[in-house]
């Protein structure tokens, strides 16, 4: 029997000839990750195992990034014991305040993960690297903790489904609006457990940051984790960024799927979820008239180079409008530096929007950009459920950042086209 992508590389990292959707298998790390909140857990159940290190120094990653710069003495109290553990037993991939990024735009960028990969993290968007073709998914810090020990992980091998894509995506259209408009087809459990897994013609026409931002948010639709085919775009972003070797996987001719969806890429519109669910998709027709208290742009799902440059592309020249709140977060240090010298922040901060560090701060309710009772924010984050980003009386609306940045300029839910 063939096997997908997802199989293949399952089965290599437990020395097995095959499998099947359902088998229970030991795999290899490739790499495991935490962060300032499922960190100190896991180092905690680490502790308990009596080892004397992690199974190997270069093959964990640690990122504090998601309270970071510290919001209070709670969150410093928690960056210590991330710290303090990466001291003691030499983790080599430890990014703190300075050269930090929010982790799923960091990892890649320092070359930490490649095709063929088998990473767990104990974050669910762990799944973002699916778009360089590899094998990765958010795990408990628990998991986390024993694949610190012992450089494994346990897994039930996930059935499929396979997105075949066509055609290309319309101006001021991207991967944001096609996950989302993915999600609203499927549902948050449409992928439960399986793997989602992208290829066709289409596909390449997507870019890099693109796939990151699918990848990223498969776990929206209950996936175990999202992938994409490699290609030359691929293998130009591993060379560009990784001295690593990296292997490829493409699925049988006879792989086994549960259900195979064609989208072509130009019919893909504008797509908003709305509260409280990511698969509550609406395209401009189902909008209405809703008016906006804060716009934020950013996280590890829209907060690279490109999706800064569309933002500001659409910003450029003009003005928030005048009592919306918009908050940038580059996701990474390099992201910021190269944005600055292009001048993508300088239009940013003219037309009226403030930059932040990197940090995951507003995406989870965490800091810097809190909603108060009756406020509403367009977000380029992959989450609004009930009270994600303050008050349970709050609502987020998750949107590409060219939507975004139209709707900072209107003070209302906007398609791009209607301000260019």
């Amino acid at each position: 029997m063939g096997m997908t992508m997802t199989q293949k590389i399952l089965a290599k990292a437990a020395g097995l000839n095959s499998v099947k959707a359902g088998d229970l298998i030991m795999a290899k790390l490739s790499l495991v990750l935490g962060n300032d909140i499922t960190a100190p857990v896991a180092i905690r159940e680490f502790d308990k195992l009596g080892v004397n290190g992690v199974f190997d120094k270069k093959k964990v990653a640690l990122v504090p990034d998601h309270f970071t710069p510290n919001k209070d003495i709670k969150s410093a109290e928690q960056a210590k014991v991330v710290r303090t553990f990466a001291n003691e037993f030499d983790i080599e991939n430890y990014f703190e305040v300075g050269e930090v990024g929010i982790e799923h735009a960091l990892l890649p960028e320092k070359g930490l993960v490649v095709a063929g990969d088998v990473v767990i993290g104990a974050d669910s968007h762990t799944c973002t690297y699916g778009a360089l073709g590899a094998f990765s998914t958010g795990v408990g810090s628990t998991d986390m903790a024993a694949g610190m020990a012992t450089g494994e992980a346990w897994f039930k091998v996930p059935e499929a489904i396979k997105f075949n894509l066509t055609g290309k995506l319309n101006p001021y259209t991207s991967g944001k609006d096609l996950i989302l408009h993915i999600i609203g087809m499927i549902g948050v459990d449409g992928a439960l457990y399986k793997s989602m897994e992208f290829t066709g013609e289409g596909m390449h026409s997507l870019t890099m940051d693109d796939r990151f931002t699918i990848a990223n948010m498969a776990i929206e639709a209950g996936a175990k984790n999202g992938i994409f085919e490699v290609d030359d775009l691929t293998r130009e972003y591993m060379r560009e960024h990784s001295t690593r070797e990296f292997s490829e996987f493409t699925a049988d001719s006879d792989a086994q799927y549960c259900q195979v969806i064609d989208i072509d890429l130009a019919t893909v519109p504008h797509t908003v979820a709305f509260p409280h669910l990511p698969e509550n998709a609406r395209t401009p027709e189902n909008w209405g008239d809703v008016a906006i208290d804060q716009v934020v742009i950013g996280s590890c799902t829209n907060g690279r180079l490109s999706d800064l440059e569309r933002a500001a592309e659409i910003l450029k020249g003009k003005k928030v409008k005048k009592g919306i709140r918009v908050i940038v977060f580059p996701a990474t240090q390099k992201i910021y530096l190269d944005a600055l010298k292009n001048g993508t922040l300088s239009a940013l901060v003219e037309a009226g929007c403030v930059i932040s560090a990197p940090t995951c701060g507003p995406c989870l309710g965490g800091h810097m950009g809190i909603l108060a009772a009756g406020e509403r924010c367009v977000s380029t984050t992959n989450r609004n459920f009930l009270g994600r980003m303050g008050h349970v009386e709050s609502e987020v609306y998750l949107a590409s950042p060219e939507v975004a940045a139209a709707s900072a300029l209107t003070g209302k839910i906007t398609a791009p086209e209607e301000v260019m």
